[in-house]
């Protein structure tokens, strides 16, 4: 594709940001009570649904256990777009500012850091820890924004905003969900459609330019991020809040068929695009097969 027609798609996403997005500091009433026995997330989706360990539960227990993971998803959806911000950054500090394509990176930088907020808000209103990701995914996360480059770069917040945004476009449509939950949903979900638009044709581009000696890098590389990030997504320690054993939660959890299948019906769309785009494939396979996101 020729730079006009990154140009040309620049300039309507630039019109269309600034036609329609919103402020969660004024577009949600985050004084609004929470309901009482609704659920968090959808609770086929709690990562223990199914278990022998979930069935134990109590459906107080069930629903404090979603409020858990909902914070657990929104922290590490945070974190990740904290990387995303800085892999963004990097883009332009390498690119003509005056560009349509810079200026719309940039754009997408603000839209980030007010869902950065949005989230971190949200996590605050259910009263629950910002769990993030585990200490060890952690710190190598701040490799990424280093080593992270051309379709890989793009690929990686394509799985990590394409999970999230399968998952939140079936919980704000579910009315066992909490309001506020399905607000917030709503409005990432509308504003990532663009970014998601963006991200897919610069990883377009960027395959028809890859050098040969550099497709193995990058088959490796973005299998083993998008591990990092379906692993990352249920922070361990959400268990310890209804009582339960963390270690056993998480090994039930791992193991458990009905999760392993949330997450492959979360990335289903993702890794269709990656894999007629020439991304998924040896060196990365062993990655891709423990990230659940392949069978």
């Amino acid at each position: 594709m020729r730079v006009a027609d990154r140009e040309k798609t620049a300039e309507r996403l630039l019109k269309s940001s600034a036609e329609k997005f919103y402020d969660p500091e004024v577009d949600i009433d985050w004084s609004a009570p929470l309901v009482e026995g609704l659920f968090y997330i959808p609770e086929q989706r709690i990562s223990l649904y199914g278990t022998p360990m979930y069935d134990s539960l109590t459906p107080e227990q069930r629903i404090e256990l979603s409020k858990h993971e909902l914070a657990s998803i929104a922290s590490v959806g945070l974190w990740f777009e904290l990387l995303l911000m800085q892999m963004l950054v990097k883009v332009v500090y390498n690119t003509d500012p005056t560009t349509r394509h810079a200026q719309y990176a940039l754009t997408e930088v603000a839209d980030e850091c007010r869902h950065s907020t949005m989230f971190a808000r949200l996590v605050e209103r259910v009263g629950c820890p910002a769990y993030g990701p585990t200490r060890h995914t952690h710190r190598l996360g701040k490799l990424l924004p280093v080593i992270g480059y051309g379709p890989a770069m793009y690929g990686s917040i394509l799985v990590a905003e394409e999970i999230l945004d399968r998952l939140q476009r079936e919980a704000m449509n579910d009315e066992t969900v909490q309001p506020i939950v399905r607000m917030v949903n709503r409005i990432h979900v509308l504003e990532e459609a663009r970014h998601v638009r963006f991200a897919r044709e610069e990883l377009q581009r960027g395959m028809a330019e890859l050098k040969g000696y550099e497709k193995p890098y990058q088959k490796w590389l973005i299998g083993y991020v998008s591990m990092m990030i379906t692993r990352a997504i249920i922070n361990p320690r959400v268990y310890a809040a209804v009582g339960l054993d963390v270690r056993e939660a998480h090994r039930q959890a791992l193991a458990n068929p009905k999760f392993q299948e949330t997450i492959r019906w979360s990335g289903e769309r993702i890794m269709s695009f990656l894999d007629d785009a020439g991304l998924v494939g040896k060196p990365g396979m062993r990655s891709w097969r423990r990230s659940f996101l392949i069978g």
